[in-house]
């Protein structure tokens, strides 16, 4: 009998695959606003790695800032348990 094959094989789609695909979007948009599209797209793609790239230098800089916060929080709660053991060994002293 007949066997079908599946388009995309691997993975990636290959040349046939790729070939189609392009028939179908002439098809469907009318060779005029190929062009249109592609280049919308490309707009489309260089901001969201602009804003992408802005995020993440939000992010380092939020991280660069709290590191020496952080090594300060970690003192200070060194020296209060430090001085909670001294108050609870004065009392443990006290009463007996």
């Amino acid at each position: 009998m007949f066997t079908s094959t599946p388009l995309f094989i691997g993975g990636l789609p290959g040349g046939m695959e790729m070939a189609v695909v392009l028939l179908i979007a002439i098809l469907l948009f009318g060779a005029n606003k190929i062009p249109k599209l592609a280049r919308s797209s490309g707009e489309a793609i260089g901001e969201f790695q602009k804003g992408r790239e802005e995020v993440e230098q939000e992010l380092q800089e939020i991280k660069s800032e709290s590191a020496p916060d952080a090594s300060a929080d970690a003192t200070a709660d060194t020296t209060s348990d430090t001085t909670t053991d001294a108050t609870s060994s004065a009392d443990d002293t006290a009463t007996n």
